[in-house]
């Protein structure tokens, strides 16, 4: 049987001649996407490992999209921490409160 449409792109992303459900691959991402709920996940394990910077500041995108406007003091620290980062980092794909539409549908 042939590969689903997903699993030619993880191929074709991973180098591979296919890929399989279940198998675990190295792929090069087009874009990494954090969201106010995610991307504070990330950013702390981030810090964990230490790393100096990102790898490719065009290549991430951060979008508050859940609890924008924020519902409550976490949620709204959670912003600031994507928003610090991304200003860190220089993060190209920023989009600040007003600035963006519906992350995901």
């Amino acid at each position: 049987m042939g590969m689903t449409m997903t699993q030619k792109i993880l191929a074709a992303k991973a180098g591979l001649a296919g890929v399989h459900a279940g198998q675990f691959i190295e792929a090069r991402l087009d874009l990494a996407l954090g969201n106010d709920i995610t991307a504070p996940v990330a950013i702390s394990e981030f810090g964990k490992a230490g790393f100096p910077s990102v790898c490719d500041r065009e290549k991430i995108a951060l979008i508050p999209d859940h609890f924008t406007p924020n519902k409550d003091i976490k949620a709204a620290q959670q912003c600031k921490r994507m928003r610090e980062f991304a200003a860190a980092h220089s993060i190209t794909n920023y989009f600040e409160v007003g600035e963006m539409g519906i992350e995901h549908c």
